[in-house]
C-alpha cells in the first residue's frame, strides 16, 4: 500500500446496526434499481474501479482475464492515487445508484460505511475463503457477513538496528520493556550518538489512529467490543496509551515524533537517528539502498511489532478487498473476476510488481516472492496476528475523535485516564 493510501479520513453518519445491513431487495439486476439485489447472476462486461496503478502491472493482469473471458471483459476505471478521492468517487456513484463501478477496491475502513448503506453486497455464504489470510478475511467482514474478496494486505513491522543489538549482545525485543532495556544498553555507546530509541507515526493524522490502535491491541485491549460498543476506557486501552505516553515522557521517543508521518519516520530511521521504527514494509526497499541515501543499509532487520505488558504485539491491517456494487450489472461476472484477482497468478504478479503483501497463504513460501521481499516470512507472522481499526459506519468521526483525544495526551496533558474517559464519552455519543 502506498504512503498516500494510508492517509485515510473516512465516514459519514451514525453507527450502522445489524438490522440495516440487509442487502436484500428487488431481484432486478438493473444499475438503477431502487433496492439493491443480492442475486449474483448475470454475465457480461463489467468495470473495475481502483486507485491509480503506479506499477503498470494491473492492466496486464486484467488482460489475462479478458483473454479467457471475451464475453465478460473488464474495463479498468483508474481512480485518483488519493484514498480520500477514491472514496469520494465511489460514494458519488453509489448515491446515484450508478452501475459504472461493478467491482471496487475497498479499504477495510470503508467496509462498514458501504455495507450499512447497502452499497456493497454481502457475498454468498458459501464463498470459499480457506486459501486467504484469516486476518484479511476478517478485515472484509462486517457483522459476520463477508463484503469482499481479499486482494492485497499490509502490516507494520518493527525495523531495528541489528548491528547495534549484536554489538551489545542483545536479542530482538518482543515487548516494549525489552525494547527500552535494549536501548539503555546501547545509548551510551559512540555508535548511538545522536540517536533516539523508537518512533512510529505520531502526528495528528490517520497514522496516529493506526499506531494507537496497534498499541491498544498489543496490550490486549480493544477500542470497540464485538457488538460495536466503545471500550476506549478499558484497562487494555489505558495500558496501550500509557506505553506511548511514557515513551515520550522518558525520552525514548523523540519529541520530533509528534510531527512524524510515514515518510518523516522512515527518513529518521534511514538517516541513523532511530534504533527502532514501527512502519510499513515499503521502508525496506528505501533503507537497503546502496546509493548513499541510506545510512543503515546492511545494518538493520525486521521483526513483528512488540507487545505491551503481557499482551502480544499486534499490527493493524492495511490493504484492499474487492467488493461488488449493489448496483452493478452482471454480478456473476463481477464476483468471478474478484475471485480471479485473488488467485495465485494475479496475486504473485501484483505482489512482485510493487512489493505488496498477497492474501494467499501459500505465496508466503514462494521463492520468487521471498527473493523480492526477504522480510516475507516475518510479515506473515505479523499478518497472522493482525488487527483492524474500528469497524464502524462513521469511521471519519471516530478516527477524528481518537486523534483529538490521543494527541494532546502524548505531551502529558491530559492524563491517560482523563483522555480516554473523554474519548469513551465521545464514542458513546457517536454510537448513539
Amino acid at each position: 500500500m502506498s504512503v498516500s493510501r494510508r492517509t485515510f479520513l473516512a465516514g459519514l453518519g451514525g453507527l450502522g446496526s445489524a438490522a440495516v445491513l440487509s442487502a436484500c431487495g428487488s431481484s432486478s439486476d438493473s444499475g438503477s434499481s431502487a433496492s439493491p439485489s443480492a442475486d449474483f447472476s448475470g454475465k457480461g462486461p463489467i468495470t473495475f474501479a481502483m486507485g491509480k496503478d503506479t506499477t503498470g502491472t494491473l492492466q496486464k493482469i486484467i488482460d489475462g482475464w479478458n483473454k479467457d473471458h471475451p464475453d465478460e471483459k473488464v474495463t479498468f476505471t483508474e481512480l485518483s492515487e488519493s484514498a480520500d478521492d477514491q472514496r469520494t468517487s465511489m460514494i458519488q456513484n453509489f448515491q446515484v445508484k450508478s452501475s459504472a463501478y461493478s467491482v471496487l477496491a475497498v479499504d477495510p475502513i470503508w467496509t462498514a460505511e458501504f455495507a450499512s448503506h447497502q452499497w456493497l453486497l454481502p457475498l454468498p455464504a458459501d464463498t470459499d475463503t480457506s486459501a486467504y489470510l484469516k486476518s484479511s478475511v476478517d478485515a472484509a467482514t462486517y457483522f459476520k457477513k463477508l463484503y469482499g474478496i481479499p486482494f492485497v494486505t499490509n502490516a507494520q513491522l518493527l525495523f531495528y538496528r541489528k548491528d547495534l543489538l549484536d554489538a551489545a549482545g542483545v536479542g530482538v525485543p518482543t515487548t516494549w520493556d525489552e525494547m527500552w532495556a535494549a536501548w539503555d544498553k546501547v545509548k551510551g555507546t559512540s555508535a548511538a550518538k545522536g540517536m533516539s530509541a523508537y518512533s512510529g507515526q505520531f502526528a495528528k493524522y490517520e497514522g496516529l489512529t493506526v499506531n494507537f490502535s496497534s498499541a491498544v491491541a498489543s496490550a490486549g485491549g480493544k477500542l470497540f467490543d464485538d457488538a460495536g460498543k466503545p471500550t476506549a476506557d478499558s484497562d487494555g486501552a489505558k495500558a496501550g496509551l500509557q506505553a506511548i505516553v511514557d515513551g515520550f515522557a522518558k525520552g525514548y521517543i523523540p519529541k520530533e515524533a509528534l510531527t512524524y508521518k510515514e515518510e518523516e519516520s522512515r527518513q529518521a530511521f534511514q538517516d541513523g537517528k532511530l534504533m527502532f521504527l514501527q512502519n510499513w514494509p515499503y521502508v525496506w526497499a528505501k533503507a537497503v539502498a546502496t546509493d548513499g541515501s541510506s545510512k543503515v543499509a546492511g545494518k538493520f532487520n525486521v521483526a513483528p511489532v512488540p507487545g505491551i505488558g503481557s499482551g502480544t504485539g499486534t499490527t493493524i491491517l492495511g490493504g484492499y478487498h474487492l467488493g461488488v456494487s449493489a448496483y452493478a450489472k452482471n454480478k456473476a461476472s463481477a464476483l468471478a473476476f474478484a475471485k480471479y484477482m485473488a488467485s495465485a497468478g494475479p496475486q504473485k504478479a501484483w505482489a512482485i510488481s510493487g512489493s505488496r503483501a498477497p492474501i494467499l497463504t501459500s505465496l508466503y513460501e514462494d521463492a520468487d516472492l521471498i527473493k523480492q521481499m526477504p522480510y516475507t516470512p516475518t510479515l506473515k507472522k505479523a499478518l497472522d496476528n493482525a488487527g483492524t481499526r474500528p469497524k464502524v459506519h462513521n469511521y471519519g468521526d471516530v478516527t477524528q475523535a481518537i486523534q483529538n483525544a490521543v494527541y494532546p495526551a502524548l505531551g502529558g496533558s491530559p492524563a491517560v485516564d482523563a483522555a480516554l474517559q473523554g474519548l469513551q464519552t465521545k464514542l458513546e455519543a457517536l454510537a448513539s
